[in-house]
């Protein structure tokens, strides 16, 4: 198992924005996530899901702190990940949900 967050990529960006994770069209993508993380590292994962699936992980290459949400205002630490990421070879359902939820890889193979 290998630790990180779940995030869930929008139905709105379609299966063109997720597949541009795995595909390598993009060098890297930035998630965020509120307040500052007390157990993700660089080097952790970011979990992908896409219409209620897991769908992939990416590495994480950053964590930039010290951002803030334009929207509320309130803190928000960048996490840049490398791209390509891994599709996982078989998706599994997985509920999708809003924020970040940490996750310890158990459904990876």
């Amino acid at each position: 198992m290998t630790f990180g967050i779940t995030k869930t990529i929008p139905a709105s960006r379609g299966d063109e924005g997720l597949e541009s994770l795995f595909d390598g069209s993009r060098g890297e993508f930035e998630f965020h996530m509120a307040g500052k993380p007390s157990k993700l590292k660089v080097g952790d994962f970011v979990y992908t899901i896409f219409n209620d699936q897991l769908r992939g992980r990416l590495r994480i290459r950053e964590l930039i702190g010290g951002a803030v949400n334009p929207s509320s205002g309130k803190p928000r630490t960048l996490i840049l990940v490398e791209c390509p990421g891994v599709k996982i070879s078989k998706p599994v359902a997985r509920k999708g949900h809003r924020g970040t939820r940490y996750y310890d890889g158990e459904d990876w193979n």
